[in-house]
């Protein structure tokens, strides 16, 4: 199961690939690397996401907690507690921009999944692991986040290509160096 978001206003799934298409086959195929901004673009991850109060239909406030919900579709994304604190994937990926910086790895995939709740950047690195007689392996540097409240924003070395939800259960279960981020540093940095 691929989970790619689908956007109905689009009608394009929410992936986007440099110049090799994923075993799915969905999504956009750029003939050239793309840079960050450019798969928020063409990746359909151009949307923003806030926190609303949830009411019930007694219309009673449900204190300390709030939908994520997504603005350009009203879809609702997640559960959260009054503390959670979103940060907007222009945010997320401008800073893997700082991460990856160097210009020695370049971005692979990107996308969301489900209605949106969670996203992911790859970048490939320029060193390829070699294992034994087997050949060599490339090495990937992952970047997700979610918007539903599952998991923190998080950074890890896998051979794992990421391109739908498979492949990031894949990843997550095959990585090295794992590095969770809070979203108060996204804030403390001015994002």
């Amino acid at each position: 199961m691929h989970n790619l978001n689908f956007n109905n206003d689009t009608q394009r799934y929410s992936f986007v690939s440099a110049k090799e298409p994923a075993w799915h086959h969905l999504g956009q195929i750029l003939d050239h690397v793309f840079t960050a901004k450019e798969a928020i673009e063409f990746g359909g991850l151009d949307f923003t996401v806030e926190k609303q109060r949830l009411i019930t239909e007694k219309w009673l406030d449900v204190p300390d907690y709030f939908a994520t919900v997504r603005q350009d579709n009203n879809d609702v994304l997640g559960l959260v507690g009054k503390d959670y604190t979103i940060v907007q994937n222009r945010d997320v990926f401008s800073f893997f921009d700082q991460i990856v910086g160097t210009g020695k790895a370049i971005y692979e995939t990107a996308g969301c999944l489900g209605k949106g709740g969670m996203i992911f950047i790859t970048a490939k690195l320029p060193e390829k692991i070699v294992i034994g007689n087997d050949g060599p392996i490339e090495n990937y540097l992952v970047l997700c986040s979610s918007h539903d409240g599952s998991m923190a924003i998080t950074a890890f070395f896998t051979p794992v290509r990421v391109v739908c939800q498979n492949t990031l259960n894949a990843a997550f279960s095959n990585n090295t160096n794992r590095v969770t981020i809070h979203p108060l540093f996204f804030k403390s940095k001015g994002y």
